[in-house]
This record gives C-alpha cells, structure tokens and sequence, in this order.
C-alpha cells in the first residue's frame, strides 16, 4: 500500500509513517498543503491521509482542488476537529473517511486498507450478492441465508452484517461500526455494539457450525470463516 500523509505535525508524521513502514507499507511525507497536492497530482499513491489544518493550504482545500483536478484517489481525514459539523464538512468535501485524534493506529490500519479495496473496486461492477463461507446476502431482495436456510434480521442487524460482510476477514472496531452502520461518532459508554452483536451471532451463529462472528479482545469484531 503506498500512502501519501500530508501532516505538519513532525511527531504524529513521524509516529505514522514509522508504523506504515513496519507493517510493510510505503509512505511518503508532506509537511504542508502545497507540497501535499503537489504529490497527491502525481497519482501514484492508494491512499492519502489529510491533516485540516496546515499550513499554505489547508486540509479541506486540499481536498477540494483534488477532486476538482478530477484525482480519486481515496482520502482519509486525520483531524483534532472532532465535532459533527467538523466531520460533516470533510466528507462533503470530498473525504471518503474522517477519523479524529487522539487516534489507535490500528484503526488507522483498517481503515486505510478498506479504503484500498474500494479504490482497487472503483468503476467494477457493484456486487448484490456477498457471501462468507456459507452465509449469503442478497442486497435485492434483503435475504440472508446460512446453509441454505433463511435468516430473519431486523433492518439494523441486516446493515450490520453487510459491513462485516464487506469486511470479511479484517477486523472492524467498535467505532467503525457505530460510524458506519449507526453514523455516529464513537461513544464509549454505550453498549449499542454489544447488544445487537449478540443478536446477530444468536442468529446467524447459534444453530450452525462453525460460528464465523468473532469477538477479537481489545480490537473489536471479526467475521470470517472460523
């Protein structure tokens, strides 16, 4: 994976791409804006991760001058502004993700390689159908199957599992699944996750073998072939 960080900071750039380069990535560093989209216009990167606020050009006209240049590569906003409207803004502009600091570099990881495979997704057909071992989803006519057999899931427990199922075999967190599934941001008080979590497994898990929703400790949830 080959990332472009556009960053001022030289402690957070510093942090980042020293984890990118040992989880065996390639990433290259812009201090400022300009020199951001000056890079980002050689279109030779997966993914790009964006600073708000920087300097010579801010993140979000970074990101504006990128997409009017026609440059689709996906774009990952790393920002202190946290709040909704902050959020919101960097997504109309452009942004195919938000992710707000303090942040677990984990979850940058995962986020970032979802990020790839939609971007190496881009302009191929978009499936109706997913299917992970012997669980199938038909996004027509809204049915899940396993082995065969139909699986009732409420409206939200359905989009639930179509985002686990999209990430299939990658760990998804906790707050990627209330930002993509409940679209907000990560609360960590509320107990939402683990109450329809354990509905979906009581379902899609309980009276089949082998079980393929996994709870993976201090990360969050994987589903996979078991």
């Amino acid at each position: 994976m080959k990332v472009l960080l556009v960053e001022d900071d030289r402690t957070v750039a510093d942090f980042i791409v020293s984890e990118l380069v040992q989880a065996g990535h390639d990433c290259t560093h812009c201090a400022d804006g300009e020199s951001g989209l000056a890079a980002a216009r050689d279109g030779h990167h997966d993914v790009v991760i964006v600073d708000r606020m920087l300097p010579r050009l801010d993140g979000l006209a970074l990101l504006a001058s990128m997409r009017r240049d026609a440059i689709n590569t996906p774009v990952l906003i790393l920002s202190a502004l946290g709040d909704v409207d902050d959020r919101v803004q960097g997504l109309h502009c452009g942004a195919d993700d938000y992710l707000v600091k303090p942040f677990a570099m984990a979850e940058l990881l995962a986020r970032l390689e979802i990020l790839c495979r939609r971007g190496s997704q881009a302009g191929s057909e978009v499936p109706t159908r997913l299917q992970v071992a012997d669980l199938e989803m038909d996004l027509l006519s809204q049915e899940v199957r396993r082995q065969g057999e139909v699986v009732t899931l409420q409206p939200r427990e359905f989009r639930l599992l179509e985002y686990l199922m999209r990430n299939a075999g990658q760990v998804v967190t906790r707050a990627m699944l209330l930002e993509h599934v409940w679209g907000y941001h990560f609360d960590p008080q509320t107990n939402v996750i683990d109450v329809h979590i354990s509905r979906l497994r009581q379902k899609i898990d309980r009276d089949f073998s082998p079980p393929l929703l996994a709870t993976v400790r201090g990360a969050g949830y994987c589903l996979g072939a078991g």
